[in-house]
């Protein structure tokens, strides 16, 4: 951007272009409409030094007076108090500038916005005038105050443009690009239909990116964290605040990095809670905070990928194996970016997962060295090899519990103030400066009767592992034991936390309790202290209980191979009692998913896919149910994968005739996943009408076909070669290729269009645009990270595969450019041109 510079004498320049946002000065903006052109003081009137004697000329001069009293702070009057009865108000709510399109922004996005009359009077500013000011554009006050406009609907915010006028149509929807955050190249020309739509477009697309990209919301997190321990108490992290090697993190520029260690149990995550608390109130506006908390006992959260995905603000891009390289490449070019400000990135007990921990650690030491601006907070256990890693970043600080005990300790004793004096002193003589081992105490103390407190207290011994181990006898001794053990080893064993609808159907519970909330409550509380329940999703207490029972009480829990043998054939009993023809009762065959609404409770909630037996059983009576409730919870091509391992499984350990049939349920599956996943029903018609007549999955579910399709196409015998068909262009395809491990394929189309495809699923992994004509030839590089293409416009362009970022634009061909191929080390690029023929070294 470039701003207008006046000097002493009131005569303005053109300041060079500013690129970062750390080079701008303070600056005013001129908002207001214009009059006839030729009154206009135009940008080429500013470089030649002309225009002065333009009517236009005494908005611009008015604007750099009042911006330079507004710098020195010169008393700020409100016109107001000269206006007892506002005789302007009138011409105020009649103002053409509320009438423009381009002004709305202009409204919102600033801070502070003052207005003034045409005799240079301030009449108010959006504050002051803000009743005015709604009432003339039904803007609410919240979003005249600053509040984020994604908090508004999109119905709403285009109904503040829909009586404003733009001199070209088409401004009509670009001047909205601001307040939906999105950006599209402006086709003027194209009609005010078409820009709106590509507006819309592109903002669901962003939508649906930040939906995918985050598969938790950290800020619901750390609100679930903190209830499920009791609330944040104020005052429990102050010492924090005045530690030196906090505020040598916060002060010093150069120190960027730094370390939280402690012993589980030390509270390091409620007082990262409490940091994240303070850094919010304390950070100025262009300060961005952000933050994640990694959680072994959920499966989303447990990840590399993981925590930049929840540190970040397409879905495939970030689950296929190319994830951490796409996300981690993403990250660091964000943290590069010359215009993101002052940055505080926070991550929580990086020892709570084990999935890629090194990557991570890695890329932490890395990012943390990229810029001044980017600070970071890590907490962890003392773990040799986090240690390690980290000790290798240049600018860091570290922050040990145990050497600051006294501050942990007189935390602890804050917590645990309100409680009678000899409970207070017990508690802080055997807390050992752990937060949760006094929130178990006082959790199971809370049972008790007052005066028999202190009695039970002495009971309690010190230390986290004595305790658990109480717990766990006090567990095995009453008449549920059965009961809790069952339960806590399903908790122990499951990929992420199980909910009570999940729990019901892998534990046997007693007659009369599935579906009672209230109930199943009381169950979980009769596992001591280990399990905590929230919004009907059950979960540990600490990682720390769950590594006791797992590796410490193992002999009194199930072999976890048991569990699992359990959890699985109960998953089978359970999809077999629900899954059904229809199931969400859609009735019409052509139903599509995007009408699908999922009844409350949802009857497919457990669909979960050794014994040979049981899995073939419960195919020839369920294949295509499971199908149909995997394309109603959107799965469908994730699943398809699950069918290929299940293949390769059955094959090396169970008969052939298990293999023979889902070898036929895969060919099945991946001949018609593009219909099902669109419209579920169809599965019992088309699919079923146009499968070989001697399909296994065809002659299994042939009762299956609707009556009223009385005529049956005639169709193959058998399965052809074809596996699959990859849909999406809207146009023929032009060209056809394989990435070198085969994982992919890429495909050009004359709708001047590239599409990724995964292989293996036919699912659509990217698709790359910007031709204006046909796409005529494709090709991956040898070590298939990038993808190149050729044009009837005459251009090359070169392609990232796992981002689908455009890399380069090669131009200089006049006619059409086929073929393109890549030289075997990747670098050189050959191009032979349709009319002679050139190369591209």
């Amino acid at each position: 951007m470039r701003l207008l510079l006046r000097s002493e004498t009131g005569r303005f320049t053109l300041t060079k272009e500013f690129v970062g946002d750390d080079q701008i000065p303070p600056y005013a903006i001129l908002s207001h409409t214009w009059g006839p052109d030729n009154e206009e003081v135009t940008f080429e009137d500013i470089v030649n030094g002309t225009g002065e004697a333009k009517p236009g000329y005494a908005k611009i001069r008015f604007c750099g007076e009042q911006a330079r009293q507004d710098d020195v702070s010169s008393p700020s009057v409100d016109g107001n108090h000269k206006y007892n009865r506002r005789p302007w108000e009138s011409d105020f709510r009649k103002s053409r500038w509320f009438t423009r399109g381009w002004t709305l922004q202009e409204l919102l996005a600033p801070a502070s916005v003052e207005f003034f009359s045409r005799e240079r009077e301030r009449l108010g500013d959006k504050s002051s005038l803000r009743t005015q000011i709604c009432e003339i554009t039904n803007i609410p006050h919240t979003a005249l105050q600053g509040h984020p406009l994604s908090q508004f609907s999109v119905e709403e915010r285009l109904r503040w443009i829909q009586h404003r006028q733009t001199k070209l149509e088409e401004d009509k929807a670009y001047s909205l690009l601001g307040i939906f955050d999105v950006y599209i190249l402006p086709i003027y020309g194209e009609g005010a239909a078409n820009a709106h739509a590509r507006l819309l477009d592109e903002f669901y697309k962003m939508q649906k990116c930040i939906q995918d990209l985050r598969l938790s919301d950290p800020r619901d997190d750390k609100k679930r964290i903190e209830d499920s321990k009791g609330g944040l108490l104020e005052g429990l992290y102050d010492w924090i605040l005045e530690n030196p090697a906090f505020q040598q993190w916060r002060n010093d520029q150069q120190s960027r990095l730094l370390w939280i260690k402690g012993d589980p149990g030390k509270g390091k995550t409620m007082l990262l809670c409490g940091v994240i608390n303070e850094l919010e109130r304390s950070k100025a506006k262009s300060v961005l905070l952000s933050y994640f908390f990694c959680q072994a006992t959920d499966s989303r959260i447990r990840s590399a990928t993981a925590v930049l995905r929840g540190l970040d603000a397409g879905k495939t891009l970030f689950e296929d194996t190319n994830a951490w390289v796409a996300m981690s490449e993403i990250f660091t070019d964000i943290l590069q970016d010359l215009s993101l400000g002052s940055t505080c990135l926070v991550v929580d007990t990086l020892d709570e997962y084990v999935i890629d921990l090194p990557k991570l650690l890695d890329f932490i030491v890395q990012a943390s060295s990229i810029s001044p601006r980017i600070k970071w907070i890590v907490s962890s256990r003392n773990w040799p090899n986090i240690e390690k890693t980290l000790d290798t970043a240049t600018q860091k600080l570290r922050l040990c519990l145990d050497l600051n005990e006294k501050s942990v300790s007189a935390a602890v004793t804050t917590f645990i103030y309100d409680t009678r004096e000899a409970i207070q002193q017990h508690l802080t003589l055997n807390a050992s400066g752990t937060f949760l081992w006094v929130a178990l105490v006082c959790q199971e103390l809370s049972n008790i009767s007052g005066w028999k407190a202190l009695q039970k207290l002495t009971a309690f011994p010190p230390g986290l592992d004595a305790l658990y181990r109480r717990m766990l006898d006090q567990i095995m001794n009453s008449e549920d034991a059965e009961l809790c053990k069952s339960i806590l080893a399903v908790v122990s064993a499951v990929y992420r936390p199980v909910t009570l609808d999940e729990l019901v159907a892998f534990v046997d519970m007693p007659n009369g309790v599935a579906g009672e909330y209230e109930a199943l409550s009381e169950i979980i509380g009769l596992c001591g202290s280990f399990l905590t329940l929230r919004e009907r999703t059950i979960s540990f207490v600490h990682q720390s209980a769950k590594d006791f029972l797992i590796e410490k009480a193992s002999i009194s829990l199930s072999r976890i191979e048991d569990v699992h043998s359990s959890i699985f054939s109960r998953s089978l009993q359970a999809m077999s009692r629900t899954l059904q023809r229809d199931v969400y009762s859609l009735a019409a065959p052509g139903v599509s998913i995007n009408q699908v609404k999922p009844p409350v409770p949802d009857p497919i909630a457990i669909v979960h896919l050794k014994d040979g037996g049981l899995v073939h059983k419960f195919l020839c009576q369920s294949f295509l149910y499971w199908l149909e409730a995997l394309s109603l919870m959107r799965s469908l091509s994730n699943d398809v994968v699950m069918i290929r391992k299940l293949e390769d499984w059955v094959q090396i350990n169970i008969g052939p005739a298990l293999y023979a049939f889902v070898h036929d349920a895969k060919r099945f599956a991946l001949y018609n996943r593009s219909v099902i996943e669109q419209n579920p029903l169809q599965l019992y018609c088309s699919a079923l009408v146009f499968a070989p007549e001697k399909s296994i999955v065809r002659e299994t579910f042939e009762k299956c076909i609707p009556p009223w399709i009385k005529q049956k196409p005639k169709v193959q015998a058998n399965w052809n070669a074809a596996l699959q068909t990859l849909e999406g262009h809207s146009d023929g395809d032009s060209s056809v290729a394989f990435s070198p491990d085969g994982k992919q394929v890429v495909s050009g189309s004359y709708d001047s269009t590239v599409r990724l495809w995964d292989a293996a699923t036919g699912a659509a992994l990217q698709t790359l645009e910007g031709y204006i004509y046909s796409v005529r030839s494709i090709a991956f590089s040898p070590d298939g990270k990038q993808v190149v293409s050729s044009s009837d416009d005459g251009t090359v362009r070169l392609w990232d595969a796992a981002t689908g970022a455009a890399l380069q634009t090669l131009e200089g061909y006049n006619n059409s450019v086929t073929p393109v191929a890549f030289s075997p080390n990747s670098k050189l690029l050959p191009i032979l041109q349709l009319f002679g023929i050139e190369v591209l070294f």
